[in-house]
């Protein structure tokens, strides 16, 4: 079994430690197997990679079969990008104090409402 995964161009990326090709001996019914390898982007631009060509021969059959890895997503290499909030504080500052007493009412009605376990024994003992 191997994999090759050549879609790198040299032209933007250096290739820091691994190799984007490698073989296995075997791969049994069931089993995984991963490869990774770093790359380093030399410049900024969008990147289509293709998916990687995974060769294999299963036993019963003679002919090599060839599949291809699920494609990723296009790459804004080294994006210039503002950093996304990922929350918001002025939200919690304007609505806190609404939220933590519509909180507190909820909890108290279900509190009233569900019934507790020793009363629930006791309306069935009743009904013996």
């Amino acid at each position: 079994m191997s994999l090759l995964d050549d879609s790198w161009p040299q032209d933007m990326f250096d290739i820091v430690s691994g190799n984007t090709s490698r073989s296995w001996e075997r791969l049994d019914a069931g089993g995984l197997l991963s490869h990774s390898f770093e790359l380093e982007a030399k410049k900024q631009g969008m990147f289509y990679g293709a998916p990687a060509v995974i060769t294999f021969r299963i036993p019963t059959k003679a002919a090599l079969q060839e599949a291809y890895s699920t494609p990723i997503l296009p790459l804004d290499v080294l994006a210039e990008r503002p950093p996304e909030k990922k929350f918001d504080w002025r939200l919690l500052a304007n609505y806190g104090s609404q939220i933590s007493v519509i909180s507190i009412v909820v909890l108290f009605i279900y509190l009233i409402v569900t019934p507790s376990k020793s009363s629930a024994a006791k309306a069935s003992k009743k009904k013996r």
